[in-house]
């Protein structure tokens, strides 16, 4: 009898509050884009690590440009 292994889960910064800002073509939630978060799945390691490498930099600057302080 042999045990199926299982992948070990894929990293995401889901917040579970999916809301894409038209304006803004970003999830208010996680700070992905449309592409992104339809590609997640599909992308490598390296690809999710920076692209979440990025979302501090996008919330800020969408925090910035509504104006809103954190």
């Amino acid at each position: 009898m042999t045990l199926a292994t299982s992948k070990p889960p894929i990293d995401t910064p889901c917040v579970k509050v999916c809301f894409v800002d038209p304006k803004a073509q970003l999830c208010v939630g996680c700070f992905r884009t449309l592409e992104e978060l339809g590609r997640w799945t599909r992308y490598s390691d390296a690809e999710r690590t920076a692209v979440m490498d990025a979302l501090p930099a996008r919330e800020a600057a969408y925090q910035v440009g509504r104006g809103a302080r954190r």
